[in-house]
């Protein structure tokens, strides 16, 4: 298993007092994606530059399908240019790629991170490795769960040791979703203007 998919497991499992957001997901899973590929020297990092190392054959397809889509040319691609394009529907795409491995099977129940809650975890090996990463609170899984909203009671006051490339990757993330959560509560004030609007005040 990968980064992502124990993020992802994580997400499915983790309770939580709100809905989590695809988006945040989303980009979060992409940071995993970048520093599994950092952990594989499939890519290291020039400043916030991503630098394509050697080829590796990585057995997770969407992981290799990550590495198979990184820029290959100078000046390469920045980590936050990397989260916003590899994140699009990257929530979706792992969910997926659960579901076809048998990780995840689809029940009616209350409510789980992708909306309609038609979505159960699988008592698998896959499942125990992502809950012991949890509960041991491993770092880097811990720190992207708490960027995509996941409630990692004890976790984010502390220092998170980590190695420079791995830091800028988590810093990158955390940045994208505040960026991303500024949008949305833009565009809602911009509705909610729209609405009052059109609504008149009623004369």
């Amino acid at each position: 298993m990968t980064t992502p998919r124990d993020l992802l497991i994580v997400a499915m499992d983790a309770e939580s007092g709100r809905a989590l957001e695809r988006g945040d997901l989303s980009l979060a899973l992409a940071g995993a994606e970048l520093i599994d590929l950092l952990s594989a020297e499939a890519v290291r990092l020039d400043g916030e530059r991503i630098v394509p190392g050697y080829r590796p054959t990585l057995p997770d397809r969407l992981l290799d399908q990550a590495a198979s889509s990184l820029v290959q040319q100078s000046p390469y691609e920045s980590v936050d240019d990397w989260l916003w394009r590899r994140g699009h529907g990257l929530a979706a795409a792992y969910l997926s790629a659960l579901e076809d491995d048998g990780e995840i099977t689809r029940e009616h129940r209350r409510w789980r991170p992708f909306g309609a809650g038609q979505t159960a975890l699988a008592d698998s090996p896959a499942r125990r490795r992502a809950v012991d990463r949890w509960t041991s609170r491993e770092a880097v899984l811990t720190t992207l769960a708490t960027a995509a909203g996941i409630d990692a009671a004890g976790t984010g006051d502390e220092p998170v040791d980590v190695d420079d490339a791995v830091s800028t990757v988590l810093a990158a993330v955390h940045d994208a979703v505040t960026e991303l959560e500024a949008e949305r509560q833009r565009r809602a004030i911009e509705k909610a203007a729209f609405d009052n609007i059109w609504r008149g005040d009623g004369n």
